[in-house]
């Protein structure tokens, strides 16, 4: 266990590979940690659990995790997941995929798919997508939101729970940080190659109607008192209304 630790540590002290694809650059990165990931990001990645339990989708709907990982959150669905008519964990980073495939066997309607998250096209529109804690590590993250709404039906779900910094003048009735807290966090997450993002909030509340937006702070685990910010977002795709969106 400690050794594992020690492991994960090390590979975060070291920070992501700059050079390579987007997918290279992620399993040189995670890896030497898939199989440890999920219990060393257990504590700091906040409001996952939260965000699925709120998806309203209903029984035999279709969802769609972007930068699903591990595969970690479909446990969160708990006794709903049985009721789902399919559900794709889609991301890159093949360490993280072949988790998945272990932890997913015995759920026959989990479906696990090695594809970009700005591009991957389901074969039905589905009723929800989600990001967790994955599109800060995206690098065009405008465009797999839009590939998200794009696969959505309309009226589907759209989550997405991760870290952020405000922008310097939110909207009124947005969180503002301090200027050291936005510029503390933009280092400290840039070694692993997440960018939390002051656009992110603005271009998904423009996109999509909301209907919860919770804009909070988490621990740290091992450094006492400091806390970072997180947002947990769901909208729903605009309805098509004589020719506008609605």
């Amino acid at each position: 266990m400690l050794l594992a630790d020690a492991r994960v540590l090390f590979r975060l002290l070291c920070g992501q590979p700059r050079k390579g694809t987007h997918a290279e650059r992620l399993a040189a990165f995670y890896g030497p940690q898939a199989e440890h990931y999920d219990r060393s990001r257990e504590r700091l990645l906040h409001g996952r659990r939260e965000l699925i339990e709120l998806l309203d989708v209903p029984p035999g709907g279709t969802v769609v995790e972007l930068g699903g990982g591990t595969g970690r959150n479909v446990a969160y669905f708990r006794q709903r997941l049985a009721f789902l008519n399919r559900v794709e964990i889609v991301d890159l980073c093949r360490p993280l995929l072949e988790q998945a495939r272990q932890r997913v066997k015995d759920w026959p309607n989990v479906h696990v798919i090695e594809a970009d998250a700005t591009a991957y096209v389901p074969a039905q529109p589905v009723d929800a997508v989600y990001f967790s804690y994955s599109l800060s590590m995206i690098p065009d993250w405008f465009r797999a939101i839009d590939n998200a709404l794009a696969m959505l039906k309309p009226g589907g779900l759209l989550g997405v729970v991760d870290f952020y910094v405000s922008r310097r003048d939110p909207t009124p009735g947005f969180a503002r940080h301090s200027a050291f807290a936005r510029s503390f966090w933009r280092a400290w997450f840039d070694r692993d190659g997440v960018f939390p993002n002051p656009d992110h909030l603005p271009y998904l509340t423009s996109h999509c109607r909301t209907d919860v937006l919770l804009e909070r702070d988490g621990t740290v685990p091992g450094i006492p008192f400091v806390r970072v910010p997180h947002y947990l977002f769901i909208g729903r795709k605009r309805r098509p209304v004589r020719g506008v969106l609605a």
